[in-house]
């Protein structure tokens, strides 16, 4: 699939030079809007707007929607009002809501003047939901049915009206504009006959959001109930909206990526890798660089406190490393899967008991693993193959003692921080690899040292 497109894309590009314009609009029509917007991504500004001219009004519109903002604002500031037009009326109303929200001020009024004032009563109407929220995300255009309707006359009415629905499979049953039920166009067609009514083949177990929830719990109900579309309803069950599958498909992309962000210690950036220039970058990642760096120095001030230590048995300094690396380690892998859980919602704030006591377990049998193998190579490996004659019995003992002691308790860290962030109300993906391990490294260093001193009487 990847050469097919690139060697379409290579086409494109040569017919374009070639000014051979109606081949290249032969083409184009065939393609999906989203491969069109990422063929236009690759050009030169200068071309962008030659190409997207030769989009029929309707294909236009949907590869308008998946272009980059820059691109979409480049786009406007060139187009005529009757071309600004005829791209808004195509739009749905989400999209113009996004559209809106992401241009500057002086390009949304373009876009308002050339709205109709249902979109822009529709439009104001998403833009006043808190950011986030189910009502920020949701579209207002669905097919609405009542319940006395026959299914001839819902066919009828699917017909009329679902021509600018953004999707009609699914119908929402309304009465006094309150979501009563739910029937999808397969109900219709499969009805044992056309003069049924709908009241009598609808769902009346409506699973539905308020114009509140977040966002990413109407994504992951989305996917839990194989939903195409889920109902949006204000405090009174009154139908105002659904979120279609795509929206709910980009808050879970987004999400995923502010994670990951999170998670490798940076600020989420909007903007894609290459969209984004260094200054940029260097914004979002120097504070947390800053903050990591400052939080190390407790790690430092832990080994000057135990200098007399150290030169006392300057063998245990070359072991540092691997105890701070493996206790990092060890506590990353609890935080990442405490972290996927949650966000999943496979774990609540109340299962922190089970939690625990689970990685406990898990700790323990990691940490008598990895002790012995740490044993085994300071005793065969270090003393007898290369002849280190610092390391006896009671040093090795020291060293695998602190590192069954430093997996424990870097897997009660990972573990536990994520909820603690979670009860908080904070992301916990920012208690991941960074923090962690930062933490982790600190405690590693004393357990380390406490036995050190304890053991062997420094």
């Amino acid at each position: 699939m990847k050469e097919r497109f690139e060697i379409l894309e290579t086409t494109i590009h040569t017919l374009l030079q070639a000014k051979k314009y109606m081949t290249l609009r032969d083409i184009l029509v065939t393609m999906n809007p989203n491969d069109i917007a990422q063929t236009l991504g690759e050009l030169e500004e200068e071309r962008i707007p030659l190409l997207f001219r030769l989009l029929p009004k309707e294909l236009a519109a949907e590869t308008f929607v998946e272009m980059e903002t820059d691109a979409q604002e480049m786009l406007i500031q060139g187009f005529s009002d009757t071309e600004l037009k005829e791209i808004v009326d195509e739009l749905y109303v989400d999209d113009a809501a996004d559209l809106v929200e992401e241009m500057p001020a002086n390009v949304v009024k373009r876009i308002l003047k050339q709205a109709t004032p249902e979109m822009r009563n529709s439009i104001n109407q998403i833009l006043r939901y808190p950011e986030n929220s189910a009502g920020s995300i949701m579209t207002t255009e669905y097919v609405a049915l009542r319940p006395n309707m026959t299914v001839a006359e819902s066919i009828k009415q699917i017909r009329r009206k679902g021509v600018d629905k953004e999707t009609i499979y699914t119908c929402y049953v309304t009465e006094n504009r309150a979501l009563i039920g739910v029937v999808s166009v397969k109900d219709l067609l499969l009805a044992p006959n056309d003069d049924i009514e709908i009241s009598e083949i609808m769902l009346t177990n409506v699973i539905s959001v308020t114009t509140l929830a977040d966002q990413e719990e109407v994504a992951q109900m989305m996917s839990k109930y194989h939903f195409l579309a889920m109902p949006v309803v204000d405090s009174d069950n009154r139908m105002v909206g659904i979120v279609t599958f795509d929206d709910a498909m980009t808050v879970l992309e987004d999400e995923v990526t502010e994670d990951i962000a999170l998670m490798a210690g940076m600020t989420p950036s909007e903007e894609s890798y290459l969209k984004s220039t260094p200054w940029e970058m260097f914004k979002h990642r120097i504070p947390w660089l800053i903050l990591l760096m400052v939080s190390a120095t407790f790690t430092g001030m832990i080994i000057t406190g135990f200098e007399d230590a150290l030169a006392a048995q300057a063998v245990l300094t070359a072991f540092i490393p691997m105890l701070m690396g493996t206790g990092g380690n060890s506590g990353s892998q609890s935080s990442v899967m405490v972290i996927r859980a949650l966000s999943l919602g496979e774990l609540k704030l109340e299962h922190i008991g089970k939690v625990i006591w689970k990685e406990i377990r898990t700790a323990v049998l990691c940490g008598v693993a990895l002790g012995a193998a740490c044993f085994a190579k300071l005793i065969l490996v270090d003393k007898m193959l290369l002849g280190n004659g610092d390391i006896t019995v009671l040093v090795a003992g020291v060293i695998t003692l602190a590192m069954a002691a430093t997996v424990l308790l870097a897997k009660l860290v990972g573990c536990v921080l994520p909820m603690i962030a979670k009860r908080l109300g904070f992301d916990p993906a920012v208690m991941a690899s960074p923090f962690i391990t930062t933490i982790v490294d600190a405690l590693s260093l004393l357990i380390y040292f406490m036995f050190a001193t304890a053991i062997l009487h420094l």
